[in-house]
């Protein structure tokens, strides 16, 4: 447990990576939302995108962690298991920070109806109508799916080079493509999209959440035969 505590500061050497890149994407972010907010001659509520940058940087979070750390850590005769699990406990420890940032900036949007502008970027109504916790969830949730996805494609690119990476996605688009063709087929987009609306921003989270874990685990095994 030592040696994999080890690598969660490993990882943290670089705090650029993990922690100060996502919070200047989030301000920077956050500070453009309320100029484009303050334009808008309107005084009903206004919603953006914007919360989603510091989200999406989590691919590069992914990608970063294995391909630059990956090859120090074998140098140093941290084990293949122990990398893996010290990687995964930071971009955990991570995301709950993020998640919190989130939920503290939606208690302070409410505080000042929209920082005087009546405009939200925390707190978004379909993330939040489940209550705080659940508004926690989704931005955790979000984030590892997003990291495990990155660090899944690294390590794909790692272990089968560039073309076993872009056939596996081919292959994925592929099966993307013939999912909806069957649901086309089956006239079930109505049903779809009902299912969608039930499970809600906290449901579809969770479901994240489990495709997180597949990817993981599927990201361990091939991880124990790739080569710094």
């Amino acid at each position: 447990m030592n040696r994999t505590v080890n690598v969660i500061r490993m990882q943290l050497i670089n705090r650029q990576t993990f922690i100060w890149l996502p919070l200047i994407i989030l301000g920077a972010s956050f500070l453009m939302s309320l100029a484009i907010y303050a334009m808008i001659p309107v005084d009903g509520p206004k919603y953006g995108g914007g919360a989603q940058a510091p989200l999406w940087y989590f691919l590069a979070v992914g990608v970063q962690a294995m391909t630059l750390s990956f090859p120090f850590s074998q140098a140093l005769s941290i084990t293949r298991r122990e990398f893996y699990l010290g990687t995964l406990l930071t971009a955990v420890l991570t995301s709950v920070i993020l998640a919190a940032v989130f939920v503290v900036g939606g208690f302070l949007e409410q505080a000042t109806n929209g920082w005087g502008l009546n405009g939200w970027f925390f707190r978004l109504p379909w993330v939040w109508e489940q209550g705080p916790a659940a508004a926690a969830v989704v931005y955790f949730g979000v984030a590892m799916l997003l990291f495990v996805v990155g660090f899944g494609c690294a390590l794909l690119y790692k272990r089968f080079g560039a073309l076993g990476l872009t056939l596996t996605l081919v292959g994925i688009g592929v099966l993307l493509v013939a999912a909806m063709y069957l649901v086309g087929r089956a006239n079930a987009w109505a049903a779809l999209f009902e299912w969608i609306m039930t499970q809600g921003a906290l449901g579809l989270s969770l479901w994240g959440l489990l495709l997180a874990a597949v990817i993981a685990v599927a990201s361990f095994f091939t991880l124990r035969r790739a080569t710094p």
